[in-house]
């Protein structure tokens, strides 16, 4: 009675703290972005002191079959993965098994002697690219390999993680590394297949035995069960103005084959999860590495996370972007907010001055969601004292 009684007070407190009046703008304003046509539909989440205020759902999951946005329902949520990857190499760095200070090459010997191209010479680098750079986005790996039989993996999905990592590693770089940011699939890719190496399992079952089953996230995964395939969205984009599913011009494939056939865990983009299970994820980010008095983490590796290394965007850290631009204020969203977006409209963010965590999960695949986000920014960073 006691601990139901605290809980309850909890609530109450952190609701108190909020305008829920003005919080029941979310859903009013995303219908009309549903409305005009500019998003499919989305799911959004507001929590506050570690409490969800907020949680609706508008729009359609499926357009051409009338399948409404519910609050479970099932999203890609493509870069976003790149956190989940961070967190499983920090457990390593945290176990003694990784540095991140230490090159590439001594975890996966396939990337010794890997060369840089500059303006068609090919180069000795000066220092090889080390992990904490592959998770900074510093290392001087391009997006993904120019040409190859890699070059469209995160479409085809049709290798395994291990194979397409030994194809990057006969790419070359484009950048000296540690000199520049430039943002690369390929290499938080390439801390997958270390975390795999590392683990002595199957990419995807680590992340399910270290992160997704401790934080109780049933509905997080990488290959669809067919139980779950119904809940799942679709995947849209504007043609000639009007909505039109993406098929094969979607990342990961035709969003309606639930990617049948799939042999890559992608750690830069393979994971389907829900608004539920995310939040789980970021309050975890939140509480400096615990959720439901289980720790994942601890908060040196949240903080290690969550320095930024760069100045791009405000800042990236270890596969979280960090919010300081130009842009941040005007959205109302606290200068340092840090978290991941995806290609599809999707994204999660921990403002821990605000101690809020905001989910928006569209899928759109053509940046035309970022106006929908922007008014969520502002309308649940307004709502909380």
């Amino acid at each position: 009675m006691i601990s139901r009684c605290l809980l309850l007070l909890v609530a109450a407190l952190a609701a108190s703290a909020a305008d829920l009046t003005r919080l029941k703008l979310i859903p009013e304003r995303m219908q009309t972005y549903v409305d005009q046509g500019t998003i499919s539909g989305v799911v959004t989440l507001v929590a506050h002191h570690g409490q969800v205020i907020a949680l609706d759902a508008v729009g359609w999951a499926d357009v051409e079959n009338k399948k409404p946005m519910r609050p479970n329902t099932i999203v890609q949520i493509m870069s976003q993965t790149k956190t989940f990857t961070g967190v499983a190499a920090m457990i390593l760095v945290e176990e003694g098994k990784l540095d991140p200070t230490r090159a590439v090459a001594d975890y996966l010997p396939e990337f010794k002697g890997q060369m840089l191209e500059v303006n068609g010479a090919v180069l000795k680098p000066q220092h090889p690219p080390t992990v904490w750079q592959i998770m900074s986005h510093t290392a001087g790996f391009p997006f993904l390999p120019p040409d190859g039989p890699f070059q469209r993996i995160n479409f085809t999905l049709d290798a395994t993680l291990a194979d397409a990592v030994k194809g990057y590693a006969a790419a070359h770089m484009i950048n000296e590394p540690g000199t520049k940011y430039l943002y690369s699939n390929m290499g938080i890719a390439t801390l997958g297949r270390i975390v795999e190496v590392l683990s002595g399992k199957e990419f995807s079952a680590v992340l399910k035995s270290r992160i997704f089953d401790p934080l109780g996230m049933t509905d997080t995964f990488f290959f669809a069960p067919e139980e779950k395939r119904s809940r799942i969205a679709m995947v849209y984009q504007h043609d000639d103005g009007k909505l039109a599913l993406s098929r094969e011009r979607a990342q990961a494939g035709d969003p309606s084959k639930y990617r049948a056939g799939a042999k890559y865990a992608g750690p830069e983009l393979g994971l389907y999860s829900t608004a539920s299970d995310l939040h789980k994820f970021y309050q975890m980010l939140a509480n400096g590495g615990t959720f439901n008095g289980r720790r994942i983490l601890s908060k040196q590796s949240v903080d290690a996370m969550t320095h930024a290394r760069t100045a791009v965007q405000g800042g990236y850290g270890l596969t979280v972007q960090i919010m300081d631009g130009p842009h941040t204020l005007l959205n109302l969203v606290s200068p340092g907010t840090y978290g991941h977006g995806g290609a599809f409209g999707t994204g999660g963010w921990v403002d821990s001055k605000s101690d809020l965590v905001m989910l928006f999960l569209a899928q759109m695949n053509d940046g035309k969601a970022n106006p929908a986000r922007n008014a969520f920014w502002q309308i649940a960073e307004s709502a909380v004292q």
